[in-house]
């Protein structure tokens, strides 16, 4: 209970902004609200927290946190800029290109070529792949197709993808674990983004094959054993199933569009 997650503001500012976007109209109580929140975040944006795997042990400053730091005052600073609400836009504006800084010459691992799971660390993680999902950085940067490719070669477990190695003892706790499949959903969506379509289908494929027979989806998959584990059902399983849909059927479509133009 008394673990700290920066990550959370950065989800909910991303999905107000969608909302936004899509024509929701905003109460003066939300902005408010919304305001104050990201207020008090300028003033805290650098201390590190546990993370949005709740992890346990140490404070660090992991990578996916502090993206999702800059994601907050990102969509802070469109809310003021897009839709003529009143906000700190230029305090905002400033935080938002240290945290970028922060995050490119502290979470990136040159030799690895890859970002990192927080900053102490070559490992990985996947909470990573949001990077281009939040907008961080496009799709096709070559950070963000190495930070994919070191994901797949260090998470992939017989098909799906671990949350992290937890070999490495970063959680403080023992044992193993099975592939999480919001992971694994964020990864087509990766594929996707990335234009790596045949792979994003095929790894959609395998993971709608482990729906149960009402479509509903557990938290992690024991391949093994082939049996869901761990929460059941799980919403951000669900979730990502959703989003990584969404990826897919606008790559095609991109992709589509793009062919018949050169033709």
């Amino acid at each position: 209970v008394d673990q700290k997650q920066t990550d959370v503001l950065g989800e909910v500012m991303i999905a107000l902004e969608e909302a936004r976007a899509q024509g929701l109209k905003e109460s003066t109580q939300s902005w408010a609200i919304q305001r104050a929140l990201v207020n008090h975040l300028a003033e805290h944006w650098d201390e590190a927290d546990h993370g949005l795997w709740e992890i346990r042990g140490p404070l660090r400053h992991f990578t996916h946190s502090r993206v999702m730091v800059w994601a907050a005052f990102d969509r802070a600073v469109r809310a003021v800029e897009l839709h003529g609400y009143e906000g700190e836009v230029d305090r905002w504006k400033d935080l938002r290109e240290r945290v970028r800084a922060d995050v490119l010459d502290r979470g990136w691992n040159e030799e690895k070529r890859t970002f990192t799971q927080h900053y102490e660390t070559d490992e990985v993680d996947a909470s990573l792949l949001q990077i281009p999902m939040v907008g961080f950085l496009p799709p096709d940067d070559p950070r963000v197709l190495g930070t994919i490719a070191a994901v797949e070669h260090d998470l992939m477990r017989d098909g799906f993808l671990l949350r992290y190695r937890t070999e490495s003892g970063v959680d403080g706790l023992a044992g193993d674990e099975h592939p999480f499949l919001a992971c694994s959903w964020w990864l087509v969506s990766a594929y996707a983004l990335s234009g790596q379509l045949d792979k994003g289908h095929a790894l959609m494929g395998r993971l709608v094959g482990l729906l149960n027979d009402v479509g509903l989806i557990a938290e992690e998959y024991d391949v093994q054993g082939q049996r869901q584990a761990g929460n059941f059902p799980q919403a951000f399983s669900h979730l990502t199933l959703i989003g990584a849909a969404y990826s897919l059927r606008d790559a095609d479509a991109l992709a589509t569009t793009s062919e018949g133009a050169q033709s």
